[in-house]
């Protein structure tokens, strides 16, 4: 970890099937995926800041600009 970066000391745990889990170490394996834990980070903020985004006002809504 770079010395700029916060320390993580929050644990967050979630429960998922067998089928779940089986579908993410397959992935894990495809891609060559070695680090689980920043993986799933990434993967979740990046979706939660894509929505932050996506959801952010604007002035116009998306029909108004496409004209």
């Amino acid at each position: 970890m770079a010395p700029t970066e916060p320390k993580r000391t929050r644990r967050m745990v979630c429960w998922v099937s067998e089928d779940e889990a089986a579908i993410v170490e397959r992935y894990l394996a495809k891609y060559k995926i070695t680090n689980k834990g920043r993986w799933m980070r990434e993967t979740m903020l990046s979706f939660i800041y894509q929505t932050m985004v996506d959801d952010y006002p604007t002035l116009f809504n998306e029909h108004d600009m496409r004209r």
